[in-house]
């Protein structure tokens, strides 16, 4: 590895890791919502996951909608035009708060949601009350997303990381204090999960806010984000939410599979609902490394193309490959070789066990393909490509990934059904088409990756 790639290897390195771990921290407080929710009542840990099931997908639509602003930022950055960084991000923010208000009012209007899905009546009104209290926080968890953009188009994914541990240690004491009714507070069983992670986005939003304008780092720099003259800009807001938007659909495409899957499974019986819920639990954890490093080849990316470094460019994205390989055969491995310990962490029951190492072989099949796929998609979005992309991932996850999956999963075309195995198979090959796809994208990308007319847009 030449000296120029052991540069930019500590680089990604340095973006990627707090980045990581961040995730893995907004990860933990579902998992202590679960836990402290469930020692309540059944009842309670059951509205908890319905409620999850609901308002994730919305966050994480609102993090696709913002996540391309990282290299835009990035971009001017490296062009030099440190003057427009605080205009744009002003615009994210106003994109970031608008989409967090919409997402306050859908999620405060979930009965004919809760209809469709067919949850018990006896549940629903502990649902809708776990999501009014969560609704608080949306606006301020959309403030969060546009300022994390800002921090890693600077390379510093430090705060988000600190940020991130600090609300999971404030979430279990306010968890404790509103469902158990302590410190004169109303018992609120699991719905006071809700208001809890309410809380907890709020601190979240302030410490990043005071972070990003009073951090020495920041406030003396010449991208630094200023508050005041606060200026509306109809031009620079349109282009952010026409880049931010397909990124938004195309996270939906992929989460939306999972959960078509997991209804087409629904009607199997408990033990492979279990056994794939608790698959696609682990590899999801599994998933958050390679995503960290598409995030740092992005910002990257961003920089090399405002600099018009095509060497720089080329480097950061031969670099992001050979991580995310190296990431792909490790996670193979690794869930090959424990497959029998994982899901021990989860449960004892024998049945599920046994079902959850099987899976998991197959899904130590697609982890090289998920890892490239998504290094692929990170590296478009560094160019600012992102419709086609949606596009293509839209083909390889529905029209390829799930009727493969269901055409071997239910014994279609005279093939022996294969149950929840199918489906595994038909993911793997959905992610191998996409990677196949974005990588031929990203190959023609790189013809001429700092060409105007196709690869370089405006500075705003």
């Amino acid at each position: 590895m030449s000296s120029s790639q052991q540069q930019e290897l500590r680089s990604q390195l340095r973006i990627a890791l707090p980045i990581f771990g961040g995730q893995l921290a907004q990860s933990a407080n579902g998992f202590v919502d679960t836990v402290m929710a469930g020692r309540v009542s059944a009842l309670d840990l059951a509205a908890v996951a319905v409620g999850a099931s609901i308002w994730v997908p919305v966050f994480l639509f609102l993090t696709g909608l913002l996540m391309s602003t990282t290299s835009v930022l990035a971009r001017h950055m490296g062009a030099g035009q440190h003057h427009r960084v605080s205009p744009i991000m002003q615009q994210a923010v106003m994109l970031g708060l608008l989409f967090g208000v919409l997402a306050f009012f859908l999620l405060r209007n979930t009965a004919p949601v809760l209809a469709w899905m067919d949850v018990d009546e006896t549940m629903r009104p502990m649902v809708r009350e776990y999501l009014r209290g969560l609704s608080w926080g949306l606006p301020a968890i959309a403030v969060v997303l546009a300022l994390r953009s800002y921090t890693e188009a600077r390379g510093d994914t430090r705060p988000v990381l600190w940020i991130s541990v600090i609300g999971l240690l404030v979430n279990i004491p306010v968890n404790y204090v509103l469902i158990y009714g302590k410190l004169g507070f109303p018992a609120m069983g699991g719905v006071g999960c809700g208001w809890a992670t309410a809380v907890v986005m709020w601190l979240m939003a302030a410490l990043m806010i005071f972070y990003v304008l009073r951090h020495p780092c920041y406030a003396n720099s010449d991208d630094r984000f200023k508050l005041s003259p606060w200026r509306l800009e109809p031009a620079t807001l349109r282009y952010l939410f026409g880049l931010g938007l397909p990124v938004a659909l195309a996270i939906f495409f992929e989460v939306s599979i999972f959960a078509v899957i997991a209804l087409l499974l629904s009607q199997s019986g408990p033990i492979i609902v279990a056994g794939h819920q608790l698959t696609l639990n682990f590899t999801s954890l599994v998933f958050m490394l390679p995503l960290s490093f598409a995030l740092a080849a992005t910002a990257r990316i961003g920089h090399a193309r405002g600099r018009e470094d095509e060497q720089a460019l080329r480097t950061a994205i031969n670099v992001a490959f050979r991580i995310t390989l190296f990431i792909g055969f490790a996670a193979a491995s690794l869930l090959v070789l424990t497959r029998q310990w994982i899901p021990r962490i989860y449960t004892d029951n024998a049945e599920v066990i046994a079902l959850a190492s099987y899976l998991l072989l197959f899904a130590a099949l697609y982890q090289v393909s998920d890892a490239l796929q998504v290094t692929a998609n990170g590296c478009l979005r560094g160019f600012e490509d992102t419709r086609v992309p949606m596009l293509l991932t839209l083909f390889a996850y529905w029209g390829v990934g799930l009727p493969v999956g269901y055409v071997l999963a239910t014994g279609q075309w005279q093939l022996s059904p294969m149950g929840p195995s199918g489906y595994w198979l038909g993911l793997c090959a959905g992610l191998s088409c996409s990677a196949l796809l974005l990588g031929a994208r990203l190959l023609w990308r790189l013809r001429s990756p700092l060409q105007a007319a196709h690869n370089k847009a405006p500075l705003l």
